[in-house]
């Protein structure tokens, strides 16, 4: 299988996409694809985000795109046949982690701490999310486990800004930053799309 280092493909940004309505998930995932952005998550927290993700994967045909926030081997089963590429998680347990194991796409499991991060490991994963990021440790936490953790690479999410999203990736531990300030809802309302499109262009300059 894949790893999720490879479909990133060198893109440092994970942007993420959270849709109310289908329309609105693929406008955000155009606009995305114009910044030459290849992957994308969407976050499955709204009742259309599923519809969203399929409709994304037929209307952006050139884009990767993985479901996030996937909790539950329900949530996995919907995700994976809606027609995710990859798989997010917020956190990791026992349970959700035999059902990742076998999912048949690449996984960014997320961790919060060094029990988490030893567990998944245990379950043969070595990229991980780090989640929410700013109140995990950030930065100097990642640094900190780096020197334990040597084969682990991370992804850290929530928190992670324009302002500081250099302090990440200038680890050698830190494969790719989450982002949210990419696509701000303010935008979406007023359907400022070209908005959208230039804070990726900035974020990955």
């Amino acid at each position: 299988m894949k790893s999720f280092q490879s479909l990133m493909n060198g893109q440092t940004l994970l942007p993420i996409i959270q849709a109310d309505t289908i329309e609105q998930g693929v406008d955000i995932a155009n606009a995305m694809a114009a910044a030459g952005l290849k992957l994308v998550e969407v976050v499955l927290r709204t009742e259309q985000s599923l519809a969203a993700l399929t409709a994304i994967k037929q209307q952006v045909p050139e884009l990767i795109v993985g479901a996030g926030t996937v909790t539950n081997e329900v949530i996995l089963q919907q995700a994976i046949e809606a027609g995710a590429d990859f798989i997010v998680t917020p956190a990791v347990s026992d349970k959700l982690l035999s059902n990742l194991v076998s999912c048949g796409v690449p996984v960014l499991p997320g961790v919060s701490n060094t029990g988490d991060i030893l567990m998944a490991r245990e379950y043969g994963f070595t990229e991980l999310k780090l989640f929410p990021a700013s109140l995990s440790g950030g930065a100097p936490f990642l640094k900190a486990v780096g020197s334990v953790f040597q084969d682990i690479v991370f992804c850290p999410t929530g928190g992670v800004s324009e302002q500081n999203k250099g302090d990440y990736l200038n680890l050698p531990n830190v494969i790719a930053v989450g982002g949210t300030w990419v696509c701000k809802k303010e935008w979406v309302v007023e359907q400022q799309w070209q908005s959208i499109t230039d804070a990726c262009l900035a974020a990955v300059a």
